[in-house]
């Protein structure tokens, strides 16, 4: 190896770590575990919504709730608000995957060209 060729693979070395250490915590599966945790939520509280439609218009039952329909519309504002949280973690974790797809690529690219893996 030249004289001239060992500070670029030291430059090389040193982007390479950088990038693996950079690499070693994944920050958008924090962001895909929160969607996840948020989409649950989601479903969980627009199920609640759609029993208290149901019982509030659609029920035959004599006891029906005649009342105005608060708790539906708590239920349904939270469901909405509880949708944007997980399109926006979703969107959130997507854009980190690619990002870290792409320092990935290139760390396997200075890989082969360090000759670290056999």
């Amino acid at each position: 190896m030249s004289a001239a060729a060992r500070p670029s693979d030291a430059a090389l070395r040193a982007e390479h770590d950088a990038l693996a250490a950079a690499l070693a915590t994944r920050a958008s599966i924090d962001h895909a575990r929160r969607s996840a945790y948020l989409g649950f939520s989601t479903f969980i509280v627009a199920g609640l919504a759609v029993k208290l439609a149901f019982d509030r218009w659609f029920s035959t039952r004599v006891t029906r709730f005649r009342g105005p329909p608060v708790f539906f519309y708590v239920a349904l504002t939270g469901a909405v608000i509880l949708l944007a949280l997980t399109l926006i973690e979703v969107i959130r974790s997507l854009r980190l995957m690619r990002a870290e797809d792409a320092r990935f690529a290139r760390l396997r690219e200075l890989r082969r060209r360090l000759e670290l893996d056999p």
